[in-house]
């Protein structure tokens, strides 16, 4: 599911108003791109549209809707008024979020179902027209309207361009349309020792889904980043089975023989993006002799990376570790984004 959705059902899980900000549209130089969003509750602030003054006036404005409600637009120039030098404009909409909006659980049972979507959002006025392949939801207000923003939706679905757009319709109405794609960065982390716990800190901050599996409930934080499952089970296996196809598995239990049921049971499922496991190469000997034994081949026990890490970060901390395994599982994504090897990335 797309991050700010995910915060946004949280922060609604919590009985709370948000408003919700995005760029919608720039001229020149701008900090972040269009489809950017933040998100301003009472008591925090989710994502960023791109820092500096920028964002401390948008987010005085959010926090005047939070108490006022209502949508705004505004236009920020990006000049010496702001601080920032960018020499261009961002365009940005202001809306308020209640708890349970329709439109925020049903995007979210299309994101769950695996259904890519465009999201169409007027400028101005209320209404948000949804667009998946084989169904509609909702409006942006008036009929001749809809009818023309789910024909350039439609059109949106094919094109590999999957870029934000704002698009003025025949009546005046400037709409924003967002393709978005099913979630695709699902992480399994097994462990909640020191690496586990600094991992997981890591992967927080970034746009991917957490499981987190351990059998220790007191290895555990009081609070997991939003992103972030926590799995309490004595079977842990089960978590490889209930896992999405093309998931990133990092294994590092307080148990190698735990750390060997793991890798194995991952390695036969195959369909796996990424499998990690900590350790050292002489770790990874022993493992391989193991899991040949098992009837693991060889082709598939290759697929394995021990130890974790990009290349050259030799840091033995858990904060070092943890860096060096969330920047190595980034490499992996981006390459197969762009149809590389997984270990192109890391070899350029």
């Amino acid at each position: 599911m797309t991050d700010w959705l995910h915060t946004l059902q949280r922060v609604g899980e919590r009985g709370l108003d948000c408003v919700l900000v995005t760029v919608t549209s720039g001229q020149g130089s701008i900090p972040r791109e269009a489809g950017a969003k933040m998100l301003v509750a009472v008591d925090a602030i989710h994502g960023t549209i791109g820092g500096g003054e920028l964002e401390f006036q948008a987010t005085g404005i959010a926090r005047n809707l939070l108490r006022a409600g209502g949508k705004e637009t505004r236009r920020f120039p990006l000049g010496a008024d702001l601080g920032q030098f960018c020499g261009g404009a961002a365009n940005l909409v202001f809306e308020r979020v209640s708890p349970g909006a329709a439109w925020v659980e049903v995007l979210a049972a299309w994101q769950e179902a695996g259904d890519p979507c465009v999201l169409a959002t007027p400028a101005l006025g209320e209404g948000r027209l949804l667009v998946r392949a084989n169904a509609t939801w909702g409006s942006l207000g008036a009929g001749t309207a809809d009818a023309q923003a789910a024909g350039i939706a439609h059109r949106l679905l094919v094109d590999p361009d999957r870029t934000p757009r704002l698009v003025t319709l025949e009546d005046g109405t400037a709409v924003l349309f967002e393709p978005l794609q099913p979630a695709d960065f699902h992480v399994v982390v097994f462990g909640a020792g020191h690496v586990g716990r600094a991992l997981v800190r890591v992967l927080g901050t970034l746009p991917c889904r957490v499981t987190w599996v351990d059998s220790r409930a007191a290895e555990f934080p009081r609070a997991a980043p939003e992103n972030v499952r926590v799995a309490l089970t004595d079977t842990p296996a089960g978590e490889v089975a209930a896992a999405r196809p093309g998931s990133y598995f990092l294994v590092m239990t307080h148990s190698h023989a735990l750390d060997l049921e793991l890798v194995e049971t991952i390695l036969k499922r195959g369909d796996f993006a990424y499998c990690g496991m900590i350790g050292s190469q002489t770790k990874r000997r022993t493992f391989g002799n193991g899991l040949a034994k098992h009837g693991v081949p060889a082709a598939t026990i290759a697929r394995l990376t021990c130890p974790i890490g990009i290349p050259g970060i030799k840091g033995k901390e858990p904060g070092t570790i943890a860096v060096a395994a969330a920047a190595q599982l980034l490499e992996h994504r981006e390459a197969r984004a762009a149809g590389r090897a997984p270990n192109a990335a890391a070899e350029a």
